[in-house]
């Protein structure tokens, strides 16, 4: 039985950050552990793979929101990635840039370090 500092859970984008950042402190150990497996799909890596991807629960948890009142009671497929890369794996490799207003208002309310020219080295 090994033991670790760290266990992190999900191999997502966040998770992936996460773990890296743990990793280079000096005499840290971290486990990664992702219930997915590769991101080596081919349709993972073309834009228009999406379609392929979103129903294929090798690659997807296939969650569902809760019935809505305001949607006259259906509720919306919310797949989220189960592959390295999370959801970022199949996403139809799009991106999107937060609003730099956004950020720097975080930093304005007490959020140091949260400021746009602070976050955008990392996006």
């Amino acid at each position: 039985m090994s033991e670790y500092d760290f266990i992190v859970i999900g191999a997502g984008s966040a998770g992936c950050a996460v773990a890296t950042r743990l990793a280079e402190r000096e005499n840290l150990s971290v486990l990664l552990l992702e219930a997915g497996g590769l991101d080596s799909n081919f349709w993972i890596h073309v834009p228009l793979g999406v379609g392929k991807l979103l129903q294929d629960t090798r690659y997807v948890w296939p969650f569902s929101t809760e019935a809505e009142g305001q949607l006259q009671g259906q509720s919306i497929y919310w797949p989220r990635g189960k592959v390295l890369g999370g959801s970022s794996s199949v996403n139809g490799m799009v991106y999107v840039r937060g609003d730099p207003i956004e950020f720097d208002h975080w930093e304005q309310i007490g959020n140091r370090g949260w400021g746009y020219d602070s976050v955008a080295p990392f996006s």
